[in-house]
C-alpha cells in the first residue's frame, strides 16, 4: 500500500528519523542534523600515494611523549617512533612493499589520538 504525504508530513518524518536514527538528510536539502559530530584531523600524511618517503605533518605542537606507528595491510608493525617535530618523514625503504599502510597517533598510555591509511605505489 502507498501513502501520499505531504511535503510539511514529510519533513517532519524526515526531521524525526534523523533525530532517532542519525541519518543526515542536508544533501537531499532537507534538515541538517544537529547532532551531527565533526572529527577534526589532526595527522596530514603526503604524498599519498607515496613511494620513496612520507611525511606526516601535525597541526598541533609536538608532544615529545607521542609515538607515531605504521602498520602493514596485515598488521606487522613498520615503524615506531617518537614525535619530535611538528613533521615527522618516514623512509620507505625496501621492508616498504606496494600497498596500503595504517599510521596510529598514540599518546604516553598508549591511547588513540588519530589513525589513518596511506597508499604505497613502487
Amino acid at each position: 500500500m502507498i501513502k501520499i504525504v505531504h511535503i510539511p508530513q514529510l519533513k517532519k518524518m524526515l526531521l524525526t528519523l534523523t533525530i532517532v536514527l542519525g541519518v543526515s538528510f542536508a544533501h537531499a536539502g532537507f534538515y541538517h542534523n544537529p547532532f551531527e559530530y565533526y572529527q577534526v584531523k589532526i595527522v596530514k600524511c603526503y604524498p599519498n600515494p607515496a613511494s620513496a618517503f612520507i611525511t606526516f605533518e601535525f597541526a598541533t605542537v609536538a608532544d615529545k611523549t607521542n609515538t607515531l606507528k605504521i602498520f602493514s595491510f596485515t598488521g606487522k608493525k613498520m615503524s615506531d617512533q617518537v614525535v619530535t617535530n611538528n613533521k615527522v618523514s618516514v623512509l620507505l625503504g625496501n621492508d616498504f612493499y606496494r600497498g596500503i599502510y595504517v599510521f596510529q597517533l598514540r599518546d604516553k598510555d598508549g591511547k588513540l589520538i588519530e589513525s589513518g591509511k596511506f597508499q604505497i605505489v613502487k
